[in-house]
């Protein structure tokens, strides 16, 4: 239903971000301008208003992510996913460097995809992948594709905390978090985005893992030769 009610909504036609975005403006200078004058209890009131506004402002902004991959998405060409992935490492460049992390890939095939989208399927993954790294060890991370028949199978692993199986299907649906937020931030639609924009391309994605063990994602995307446009299914 949510996916549903999504889709008909035009970003570029509305915005609702605003009322929150002025909202969160105001809080913030409300902040600064009594932050330390008044006493402990309306500092962290304050605090909290402004943590809101952002996380509300945050998940607006997602919710229409997650919808523009259907209603925004170019169409297909074929696409040297190199190109994407490149395109990804280069958006995660300043949190690579930080958290030292090394990311590594096989010769990613061509495909025939929308190559935005599928540079942020990438991203998302491979950003993924350095948010639940292991405590005091370098995130690695691998990109290999196989072929089989008429579709490429790419997988991303990494070295990261890994999951238990029970949550392999909940984790991919909109709204669902594994951690609270002060553990690991973000709005828990991540996956899902990616989920959408694999089935748009008409392929599947879905995970190996186990706790402590790291995360394999996998999805397919069909060869060039393939009219795999699934926006209307």
């Amino acid at each position: 239903m949510v996916g549903k009610d999504l889709h008909v909504f035009d970003p570029g036609k509305i915005s609702p971000q605003a009322p929150e975005q002025c909202g969160g403006l105001l809080f913030q200078l409300l902040e600064q301008k009594y932050k330390g004058k008044l006493d402990e209890k309306a500092d962290k009131y304050l605090y909290f208003a402004v943590d809101g506004a952002v996380r509300m402002q945050d998940l607006i902004e997602a919710l229409f992510a997650y919808s523009r991959v259907t209603t925004r998405g170019a169409p297909f060409d074929p696409v040297d996913t190199n190109l994407a992935f490149t395109q990804a490492v280069t958006n995660l460049s300043a949190v690579i460097k930080e958290d030292h992390a090394v990311v590594t890939k096989d010769h990613p095939p061509t495909v025939k995809g929308d190559e935005a989208q599928l540079a942020q399927l990438f991203q998302s993954l491979i950003g993924n992948a350095i948010k639940f790294r292991k405590p005091d060890i370098a995130p690695l991370m691998h990109v290999s594709a196989e072929e089989h028949e008429k579709e490429w199978r790419i997988q991303v692993r990494d070295n990261g905390i890994g999951m238990e199986p029970k949550y392999f299907d909940r984790i991919f649906e909109i709204f669902q978090r594994l951690h609270t937020h002060a553990e690991y931030p973000g709005t828990g639609i991540g996956l899902a985005i990616c989920k959408r924009i694999v089935e748009r391309h008409g392929g599947r994605i879905w995970l190996e893992s186990a706790p402590g063990e790291g995360t394999a994602f996998s999805f397919t995307l069909a060869t060039t030769g393939e009219d795999n446009d699934a926006r209307d299914r």
